[in-house]
């Protein structure tokens, strides 16, 4: 499904609203003389000592006659200097002066001086909450590989109800599941706390650069079986190593609060997370008959692993 007008107003209202935060609609950037456009030029030349203008060009998407005059004016006012390419005369090479290094320290420091202020006059929540959708949306639009670097870590406040929010989205996306799905996740999260003992359950969130990518939750099944339940991961941090590890987890907490067992239940759709379980040492145990559940056929299956 396409992107709606809805969706395409949402954002244009944010990079309207977003704009106007940073100050780029004044008369110059951080209170300079300075377009945005020409603040990234200079940004981009102080980080090296000579730029090729086409690379540079390509690199910020400029149309050349605009770059040129830009450089041009640069040029006069003693920021840049420009000459050919030593043994090929069609290269053009573009190079900040001291001058020019003078006002990029200028714009660093200023620039981070106004980020700094903003994000001082936020609360601890709303800068963590700031800052997780901010490398969101940079992970989203990036188009280079996601880091596969992540971290496990313990709930905290607010992480049950994104477990039921993106347990809830996911499989009405994946699986076309009902809202009656997302109603059974809310169960299992209020009776993990309700019912929470802290010797033998735990549950994990797995982060990449601070941003949620997965969670799982090891439960009482009885006093010798543990249950792995709600295992998920985000679709871009899939491939990450991030399910195996949650996985794993669930295993080395089940063995240290002494269950002989762990279980859990999935269907057969979920096939992706069968490789995981069964790397895992887990062994399909029942599959059962399909039965009509979250508005589908589903055909349920237990997998078991002795600890």
């Amino acid at each position: 499904m396409g992107a709606t007008d809805t969706d395409v107003a949402t954002v244009r209202t944010f990079n309207r609203f977003y704009t106007g935060v940073i100050g780029v609609l004044g008369e110059g950037l951080v209170r300079t003389p300075y377009s945005l456009t020409e603040a990234r030029v200079i940004f981009e030349l102080a980080q090296r000592a000579d730029t090729e203008v086409l690379a540079l060009r390509r690199a910020l998407e400029l149309d050349a006659g605009y770059l040129s005059r830009m450089l041009a004016r640069f040029e006069s006012d003693g920021l840049v200097v420009r000459e050919r390419a030593a043994g090929d005369a069609r290269r053009q090479i573009v190079r900040l002066t001291a001058r020019g290094r003078e006002v990029f320290a200028m714009l660093d420091e200023r620039s981070r001086a106004e980020i700094r202020g903003l994000l001082d006059g936020l609360s601890g929540d709303d800068r963590h909450r700031l800052l997780s959708a901010m490398r969101s949306i940079h992970g989203v639009l990036d188009d280079r590989p996601r880091p596969a670097g992540f971290v496990l870590r313990p709930l905290r406040p607010g992480d049950l109800g994104w477990v039921v929010q993106r347990n809830g989205a996911l499989y009405d996306a994946e699986c076309g599941w009902d809202r009656t799905y997302e109603a059974l996740v809310a169960k299992v999260v209020a009776e993990y706390v309700d019912q929470h003992d802290p010797e033998r359950e735990n549950a994990w969130i797995a982060e990449i650069d601070g941003v949620a990518m997965g969670g799982v939750f090891c439960v009482r099944r009885d006093d010798a079986v543990a249950q792995l339940r709600l295992l998920h991961v985000e679709p871009e941090a899939r491939g990450t190593g991030i399910g195996a590890a949650l996985v794993a987890e669930c295993v080395r907490f089940a063995t240290a609060a002494g269950y002989s067992e762990i279980m859990l239940w999935t269907t057969a759709l979920q096939r992706p997370a069968h490789r995981v379980y069964e790397r895992a040492g887990f062994t399909l145990e029942t599959e059962e008959s399909p039965v009509r559940r979250f508005g589908d056929l589903i055909n349920g299956q237990v997998w078991r692993k002795k600890l």
